[in-house]
Protein backbone atom coordinates (compact mmCIF):
# COMPACT_ATOMS: atom_id res chain seq x y z
CA UNK A 1 0.00 0.00 0.00
CA UNK A 2 0.91 3.40 -1.09
CA UNK A 3 0.02 6.46 0.91
CA UNK A 4 0.71 9.98 0.24
CA UNK A 5 0.97 12.19 3.69
CA UNK A 6 0.30 16.02 3.16
CA UNK A 7 3.65 17.54 5.30
CA UNK A 8 4.31 20.68 7.00
CA UNK A 9 7.26 19.99 8.74
CA UNK A 10 7.01 17.25 11.04
CA UNK A 11 2.50 17.18 11.11
CA UNK A 12 0.08 16.74 8.63
CA UNK A 13 -0.83 19.48 7.03
CA UNK A 14 -4.30 20.57 7.39
CA UNK A 15 -4.77 21.81 3.54
CA UNK A 16 -3.33 18.93 1.08
CA UNK A 17 -2.77 21.82 -1.93
CA UNK A 18 -1.08 24.32 0.43
CA UNK A 19 1.31 22.09 2.15
CA UNK A 20 5.03 22.14 1.51
CA UNK A 21 5.64 18.79 0.71
CA UNK A 22 4.53 15.52 0.78
CA UNK A 23 5.77 12.07 2.71
CA UNK A 24 5.15 9.04 0.39
CA UNK A 25 5.22 5.90 2.61
CA UNK A 26 5.19 1.98 1.98
CA UNK A 27 3.72 -0.18 4.26
CA UNK A 28 3.35 -3.92 3.66
CA UNK A 29 1.97 -6.02 6.56
CA UNK A 30 2.20 -3.65 8.88
CA UNK A 31 5.85 -2.50 7.99
CA UNK A 32 6.96 0.57 6.87
CA UNK A 33 9.57 -0.54 3.76
CA UNK A 34 9.98 2.64 2.26
CA UNK A 35 9.66 6.60 3.20
CA UNK A 36 10.57 9.65 0.84
CA UNK A 37 9.44 13.50 1.33
CA UNK A 38 8.38 14.62 -2.11
CA UNK A 39 7.99 18.82 -2.87
CA UNK A 40 4.55 19.40 -3.15
CA UNK A 41 4.66 19.87 -7.55
CA UNK A 42 2.07 23.11 -7.30
CA UNK A 43 -1.48 23.96 -6.46
CA UNK A 44 -3.51 23.47 -9.47
CA UNK A 45 -6.87 22.22 -10.30
CA UNK A 46 -5.80 18.07 -10.64
CA UNK A 47 -2.41 18.42 -10.88
CA UNK A 48 -1.88 17.00 -7.40
CA UNK A 49 -3.48 13.77 -7.73
CA UNK A 50 -2.27 13.81 -10.70
CA UNK A 51 0.82 13.60 -9.66
CA UNK A 52 0.54 11.37 -7.10
CA UNK A 53 -1.50 8.72 -9.17
CA UNK A 54 1.96 8.67 -11.15
CA UNK A 55 4.16 7.75 -8.29
CA UNK A 56 1.60 5.04 -7.57
CA UNK A 57 0.19 6.18 -4.70
CA UNK A 58 -3.54 5.00 -3.45
CA UNK A 59 -4.33 7.10 -0.73
CA UNK A 60 -3.79 10.36 0.40
CA UNK A 61 -3.81 11.42 4.19
CA UNK A 62 -4.46 15.61 4.79
CA UNK A 63 -6.06 17.70 6.98
CA UNK A 64 -8.65 18.96 4.71
CA UNK A 65 -9.44 19.52 1.02
CA UNK A 66 -12.53 20.25 -0.78
CA UNK A 67 -14.84 18.41 -2.61
CA UNK A 68 -13.47 19.18 -6.08
CA UNK A 69 -9.88 17.99 -5.20
CA UNK A 70 -11.44 14.94 -3.44
CA UNK A 71 -13.62 14.16 -7.06
CA UNK A 72 -9.36 14.48 -8.85
CA UNK A 73 -8.25 12.16 -6.50
CA UNK A 74 -11.10 9.70 -6.76
CA UNK A 75 -10.83 9.74 -10.57
CA UNK A 76 -7.42 8.66 -10.35
CA UNK A 77 -8.50 5.54 -7.94
CA UNK A 78 -6.93 6.92 -5.11
CA UNK A 79 -8.77 7.31 -1.88
CA UNK A 80 -9.06 10.08 -0.02
CA UNK A 81 -8.64 10.25 4.16
CA UNK A 82 -9.30 13.85 5.77
CA UNK A 83 -9.53 15.03 8.83
CA UNK A 84 -6.11 13.84 9.94
CA UNK A 85 -3.99 15.79 12.12
CA UNK A 86 -0.63 14.79 14.71
CA UNK A 87 2.68 14.41 13.88
CA UNK A 88 3.75 12.95 11.02
CA UNK A 89 5.81 9.94 12.91
CA UNK A 90 2.66 9.33 14.78
CA UNK A 91 0.04 9.12 12.13
CA UNK A 92 2.66 6.75 10.94
CA UNK A 93 2.51 4.32 14.30
CA UNK A 94 -1.40 4.63 13.85
CA UNK A 95 -1.18 3.46 9.71
CA UNK A 96 0.92 0.36 11.31
CA UNK A 97 -1.02 -0.29 13.81
CA UNK A 98 -4.27 -0.14 11.32
CA UNK A 99 -5.86 2.27 14.20
CA UNK A 100 -5.72 5.46 12.12
CA UNK A 101 -8.94 7.12 11.55
CA UNK A 102 -10.55 9.89 9.67
CA UNK A 103 -12.82 12.27 9.82
CA UNK A 104 -14.05 15.51 8.46
CA UNK A 105 -12.52 17.83 6.56
CA UNK A 106 -10.79 20.90 8.03
CA UNK A 107 -10.62 22.94 5.94
CA UNK A 108 -14.18 25.16 5.42
CA UNK A 109 -15.69 24.82 1.53
CA UNK A 110 -13.49 27.37 -0.49
CA UNK A 111 -10.87 27.93 1.71
CA UNK A 112 -8.10 26.76 -0.29
CA UNK A 113 -9.21 29.81 -3.32
CA UNK A 114 -9.36 33.08 -3.59
CA UNK A 115 -11.58 34.80 -5.00
CA UNK A 116 -9.92 36.50 -7.87
CA UNK A 117 -6.34 35.90 -6.25
CA UNK A 118 -4.93 32.57 -4.63
CA UNK A 119 -5.03 32.69 -1.00
CA UNK A 120 -1.71 31.84 0.59
CA UNK A 121 -3.57 30.53 3.61
CA UNK A 122 -6.46 28.22 4.49
CA UNK A 123 -9.22 29.76 7.81
CA UNK A 124 -8.79 26.61 9.72
CA UNK A 125 -10.23 26.18 12.90
CA UNK A 126 -7.36 27.65 15.54
CA UNK A 127 -7.37 24.34 17.54
CA UNK A 128 -5.36 22.66 14.60
CA UNK A 129 -2.34 25.90 14.97
CA UNK A 130 0.63 23.95 14.34
CA UNK A 131 -0.60 20.78 13.54
CA UNK A 132 -0.92 22.09 9.49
Amino acid sequence: MRIAISTDGDFVSAHFGRCPSFTIVDIENGEIKKKEILENPGHQPGSIPQFLHGRGVEYILAGGMGRRATGFFSEYGIQAILGVAGRIDEVLEKLQNGTLEGGESLCKPGSGKGYGLDKTECDHPEGHKGEH
